[in-house]
């Protein structure tokens, strides 16, 4: 019997020693990995709070598996967004990213206010030289938008 007590009083041992890290010191060190990462010059043009799939979009781009489309908003007010997507991607999958990409820049300027994609949906569409992009099945390609091309936001008409 004293030498199960012991056996117990090892392993109690043993777990204090070596506690898991926790999530703070895990995060703390991925962040800074990222930050060691980013300074690569092919990816020095990421904010320091990178995202894995920011990464994977700038070698994508390196590669050329990826384009940037350049989004401009209705009013013209600020520079264009440059959203990333896949050199075959879809007028759906453009929208998405673009969704991605105001999260992202919301969530680094320290708000998350809401945005209603659908309201903005159902009332501008994009558009590439002076046509709408309808379509959400139909790619990038066949309306000819091509890497650094600008895309804008048109106010839909009312049927």
């Amino acid at each position: 019997m004293a030498a199960m007590e012991t056996v117990e009083g090892g392993d109690e041992e043993e777990e204090e020693e070596a506690p898991p890290p926790p999530h703070a010191a895990v995060l703390e060190v991925w962040q800074s990995g990222l930050a060691r990462l980013v300074r690569d010059p092919l990816l020095c043009d990421l904010p320091a709070q990178v995202t894995p799939e920011e990464i994977s979009s700038q070698i994508a781009l390196e590669y050329g598996q990826a384009m940037t489309v350049r989004v401009r908003t209705a009013d013209a007010s600020e520079a264009p967004m440059p959203v990333v997507v896949v050199q075959n991607a879809t007028v759906l999958e453009l929208k998405k990213a673009l969704q991605r990409f105001v999260q992202l820049r919301q969530e680094r300027a320290g708000g998350v206010p809401h945005i209603s994609w659908r309201y903005i949906w159902r009332t501008y569409c994009l558009s590439f030289g002076g046509e709408k992009l309808t379509d959400d099945g139909k790619k990038l390609r066949e309306y000819g938008i091509r890497n650094r091309d600008e895309v804008s936001f048109v106010k839909r008409l009312r049927k």
